[in-house]
């Protein structure tokens, strides 16, 4: 069955657009009252908002929700340098500024994961609750880094369907569908001009230098105060289960669930689990 990003939008009142977040003009996907707590969706590394898609309408039930392109991805402003953790989250709280939200509940897949952490750490004020979703930042192994950037610099460099294509699959536990909807969005993300270099300062964190500098340790995990949910995956292609368990072990109160049959891309892939869990986790649910 064909999968449509607008059969996921369809009848869902919600707003694309752009807003200037300290100087950089920042491309969103927004949906429900902004009278509702704000929630912000952040995306993995060579991503945009459409890796949220499928779950903006039971989102925007309880949440002014928003799902951004982030820093150097996207449409969002390309700032020109190597991307790292600490530009990520300065770009995040200028959103939050952006959009009248003193505190938000933050969620973040894969790389977005590592910087809603570190704006927890960092920025405890601002955060109500905070998921982090088969997220990166807790260790740096070699051939995943490697991985990440050969699909992703291919892409970028070449986007031609197959190479987009090869890219968006490695994230899926179902290797047997295409998944050409979201191929063709991200193949139009790759064919902007400039895109190559825009991609390579956006993998600057697969460089081990430059990773190291910016992991996260026990001791940053530790200081997370706001209620945390840590989602991982049974067939993650970054990281196993065990990785997932370890993380949540760091940080304080922290809840683990690991959904399965799926890969990186649990909110796609399993869209109402994901909702479900990751909405009663935001509501104070409990399980």
């Amino acid at each position: 069955m064909h999968e449509s990003i607008w059969s996921d939008l369809q009848g869902v009142p919600f707003e694309q657009g752009y807003l200037v977040a300290d100087g950089v003009r920042t491309r969103y996907l927004h949906a429900g009252d902004w009278s509702k707590p704000a929630l912000v969706l952040l995306h993995g590394s060579g991503g945009h908002a459409e890796a949220y898609v499928r779950n903006m309408e039971a989102h925007a039930k309880h949440f002014s929700t928003w799902a951004i392109d982030m820093l150097g991805h996207g449409y969002t402003d390309k700032p020109g340098h190597p991307i790292e953790i600490k530009h990520y989250v300065q770009h995040l709280m200028s959103v939050l500024d952006a959009i009248g939200a003193p505190r938000a509940h933050l969620s973040g897949e894969s790389l977005g994961g590592w910087v809603v952490a570190r704006a927890a750490i960092d920025h405890p004020e601002r955060v109500e609750r905070l998921v982090l979703n088969t997220a990166g930042g807790s260790q740096a192994d070699p051939v995943v880094m490697n991985r990440i950037r050969t699909l992703s610099m291919d892409a970028a460099t070449d986007p031609s369907w197959d190479k987009v294509a090869a890219r968006i699959v490695w994230l899926m536990a179902d290797k047997s569908k295409t998944y050409d909807d979201i191929v063709a969005s991200r193949l139009k993300v790759y064919q902007q001009a400039n895109y190559p270099a825009a991609m390579s300062d956006s993998l600057a964190l697969q460089d081990p230098v430059i990773r190291e500098r910016n992991l996260l340790s026990a001791g940053d995990y530790g200081r997370i105060t706001a209620p945390t949910m840590v989602l991982w995956t049974s067939d993650d292609p970054t990281a196993d289960v065990t990785e997932g368990r370890r993380i949540a072990s760091m940080i304080p109160g922290a809840q683990f669930v690991v959904m399965d049959g799926c890969g990186h891309w649990p909110q796609y892939e399993d869209a109402s689990a994901f909702d479900r869990l990751h909405v009663d986790f935001l509501r104070g649910v409990r399980p």
